[in-house]
């Protein structure tokens, strides 16, 4: 962890200009327009060393893995088992073999359903969720749910998009077998309390994963501080490349867990009278991996280190509590989610005008935000929206970005009022 001296100096040294000119993609237009790029919760942008450590690899460094003599393979081999040794330090696991690569968060989630959840479940049991969380940590719960005969409990969302802790704890039951919970929306922006619904968990003997695919990117995360059962999270969040996942897992449940998948590298030994599995986390990882992307990942991890992740979260602090003030004067804007504990998230509608036109207009801007439920229909639902409009910040953003989308949008506004 960074001691309160360098933390102290990286904000101190926070140079966004300087961080812009690592992302190759901002130097592009859209529309004749320089680029504003705020969509950054459903992919982050790439910086060079990134993209060159993909480039390197397939140029000078690529073999396939743990299956070649040669130099070459011996070579890609000792790069990806250093990108897991990266992550292991990056999220403080204990335990390298508690890194399970896989091709994102989603795929993690149904890795935990499938393999450590559904033999747990019987008929009348129940899997606690929230309404905010993204889709994709609710339908592979009701997809074993079903299987199973059990069924997805939801704890409510407040008005100001904050988890109801009291009802939360309220629904756990002695039914309940798994909780699931996003650390931060990707819509509202709400950061949990994790620590306390961790603690909730581990009180009433329930195992307990957390979504963190919103939350590497803005917050330090230690798991061995959280305590907790599964962490997954995505690389392409992460200023990584898209294609990689990974899944934490305590060693002990990743142990005793049945494989997800079967093909190479994932056994120990194959015979038509029956096959042993490998140790993990090989164990869950079928077939050839993408072997660029995972050391790309690694390069990413880098990146982020390199900055701080204490520095990134002050700026995006920064542009949060600015973004929010400036949108708030657009008239007929409503904002969508105001807790307090905030990541950098503004989700909003406009008065008259739907989500999409609001994102098509913007584009003519060239300002890239998203639009639509965000793979949290649920939480739409909630509120009362059938879609919502969203601006995401990252590393690389200014209050430049902020005043050009405020612009653009009293622009929309004065056309739909």
């Amino acid at each position: 962890m960074n001691d309160a001296a360098t933390i102290a100096t990286r904000a101190e040294t926070f140079d966004v200009e300087a961080i812009r000119v690592e992302f190759p993609i901002l130097a592009t237009e859209m529309q004749g327009r320089p680029l504003v790029y705020l969509d950054s919760a459903a992919s982050t942008q790439k910086p060079r060393a990134v993209i060159d450590a993909l480039a390197r690899v397939y140029e000078a460094d690529y073999a396939n893995i743990h299956r070649g003599i040669y130099d070459l393979s011996q070579r890609a081999s000792a790069m990806h088992d250093e990108a897991r040794r990266k992550v292991e330090r990056f999220i403080n696991a204990r335990d390298w073999r508690e890194i399970v690569f896989t091709r994102n968060a989603t795929e993690a989630i149904n890795l935990v359903a499938q393999c450590f959840t559904a033999a747990k479940l019987g008929p009348g049991d129940e899997i606690l969720v929230s309404e905010m969380e993204h889709h994709a940590n609710i339908v592979p719960w009701q997809m074993i749910a079903e299987a199973k005969g059990a069924k997805v409990v939801a704890a409510p969302v407040t008005d100001a998009g904050e988890l109801d802790l009291e009802a939360f704890e309220r629904l756990i039951k002695p039914e309940t077998r798994m909780i699931a919970t996003v650390w931060v929306s990707n819509v509202l922006g709400t950061i949990n309390p994790v620590t306390e619904i961790v603690g909730l968990a581990k009180a009433h003997g329930i195992p307990v994963l957390i979504d963190a695919a919103q939350a590497v990117q803005h917050l330090p995360v230690d798991v061995q501080t959280l305590d907790a059962d599964f962490i997954v999270f995505s690389g392409h969040k992460l200023y990584g490349p898209s294609g990689v996942g990974v899944l934490w897992g305590k060693a002990a449940h990743l142990d005793a867990m049945p494989p997800y998948q079967g093909g190479g590298d994932m056994i120990e030994r194959v015979s038509f009278s029956g096959t042993t599995w490998n140790e993990i986390p090989f164990k869950f990882e079928a077939g050839t991996p993408d072997i660029a992307g995972i050391i790309a990942l690694g390069a990413a991890i880098d990146f982020v280190e390199r900055i701080g992740i204490e520095a990134i979260a002050r700026h995006e602090a920064e542009l949060l509590g600015y973004g929010t003030r400036a949108i708030q004067q657009v008239p007929g804007l409503r904002l969508i989610g105001t807790a307090p504990e905030k990541a950098s998230v503004l989700t909003f509608t406009l008065e008259g005008a739907h989500p999409q036109d609001i994102g098509m207009m913007l584009d003519l801007d060239g300002i890239a935000i998203r639009t639509g439920h965000h793979c949290a229909m649920p939480l739409h639902e909630r509120f009362g929206l059938s879609a919502s409009a969203r601006a995401s910040f990252g590393v690389y953003n200014t209050t430049g970005d902020i005043d050009a989308l405020t612009k653009s949008l009293h622009r929309v506004a004065g056309m739909f009022q």
